[in-house]
């Protein structure tokens, strides 16, 4: 038996038209990500510098928020700005000897791999080796001198990222001092007051899990990055490599740390290896420190610090975290976890109304089988 379904034209344009719809925003919001990473990640900044802001502000004569807003961004940036000089002077110059190691490293291997020198004369291949050995030594320089920018295409060219950090921070200025009055504004819009006591409820415990994260993030990512500075500093005093080493790792081990689960393993294998080519034992002694430090970090500093304030399983943690970096990157992967707290949230919320609605409809059913129960036990009687 066949059947034959007729559809008419009206329902055939209409269904077209949904898909299309679908794949243009789709398309859409692909071609805006990098746009949408650059809001998201300023509003995550505006909500996490609320707090710090609105206190300063309190403090301030007329309570001005632009004048809190004001400090906190001089504050921060004048902190990047020392920061930097504190950072970029010992990376160039361990670019710079890195580069004028190379040669001496190649010419080191030549001598000592002289067990295989018969290989090379039985095959014929000395004169491959001595080719590929002399274009390694030619061109170490320009290799270790385009190290940087092999970086910085990676993430974009320099023109774009600096652009990409200058439209953060004034987004994040404007999100500051606008944020109030857009909050008053959308509560204005509630006409049942019940619901809008709700919503401000819970927008209120997720804005809470957000800024409590933050902070606690940031407070145990700077004592490892500060752990980690004074490591190197002290293992500076009895090994070769350069006391000014430890502020370039007290800068990766921090933005590194900010992701949870595995951003600060990643931090100290860097700082292991930047550490090695100045002096193996001194990369030895500190990834035995790092090992010791982990443990310490694990199982004393972050419980202590982060204990409930997002309640979430390793699992989901895991997830979000590896989720959120392989899609937007560093700022994806510190931003993944508060985001799931919110989801986790918004799903206790929803189970917990739908058990009250479920409650409430299920009342008058529970009194009629109670009075039936009664009557019968008084009939029984």
């Amino acid at each position: 038996m066949k059947v034959r379904i007729q559809i008419d034209t009206e329902t055939f344009v209409r269904f077209w038209l949904v898909v299309i719809s679908f794949a243009l925003l789709g398309w859409l919001l692909y071609s805006a990500k990098t746009a949408l990473i650059i809001i998201g990640v300023s509003f995550f900044l505006a909500l996490a510098l609320s707090k710090p802001v609105a206190a300063i502000a309190s403090k301030l004569p007329g309570k001005s928020r632009v004048g809190g807003t004001a400090i906190s961004f001089v504050a921060v940036v004048a902190t990047l700005g020392v920061f930097g000089l504190l950072v970029v002077p010992p990376v160039i110059e361990q670019s710079a000897k890195f580069a004028d190691t190379i040669p001496t490293l190649v010419d080191n291997a030549q001598v000592q791999w002289v067990g295989l020198s018969d290989v090379i004369d039985r095959y014929g291949l000395q004169g491959q080796v001595d080719s590929a050995v002399n274009s390694v030594r030619e061109n170490a320089s320009s290799w270790a001198a385009n190290v940087g920018s092999g970086v910085i295409s990676g993430i974009g060219s320099l023109a774009a990222f600096l652009t990409a950090t200058l439209l953060v921070l004034v987004l994040t200025f404007l999100m500051l001092v606008e944020g109030p009055m857009w909050v008053k504004r959308v509560w204005l819009l509630y006409k049942d007051k019940d619901l809008m006591k709700y919503h401000q409820r819970l927008s209120e415990r997720m804005y809470n899990v957000v800024t409590s994260y933050v902070t606690g993030q940031i407070l145990v990512s700077a004592i490892g990055a500060l752990s980690a500075g004074l490591a190197v500093f002290v293992i500076s005093l009895f090994t070769p490599i350069p006391a000014n080493l430890a502020m370039p790792i007290i800068a990766v081990t921090f933005v590194l740390s900010l992701i949870p689960m595995f951003g600060a393993t990643i931090a100290g294998v860097l700082a292991g290896v930047l550490l090695a080519l100045n002096d193996v034992p001194a990369a030895i002694i500190y990834v035995i420190y790092f090992v010791i430090y982990q443990q310490v970090e694990n199982n004393v500093i972050s419980p202590a610090i982060q204990s409930k304030t997002i309640d979430l399983t390793a699992l989901v943690v895991l997830t979000a975290a590896t989720v959120g970096t392989y899609m937007f990157g560093i700022a994806g992967g510190i931003i993944a976890i508060p985001i799931a707290g919110c989801i986790k949230i918004l799903v206790e919320e929803y189970v917990s109304r739908a058990k009250e609605e479920r409650h409430k409809r299920s009342t008058p059913v529970r009194k009629v089988l109670k009075k039936i129960s009664q009557e019968t036990e008084r009939v029984t009687e």
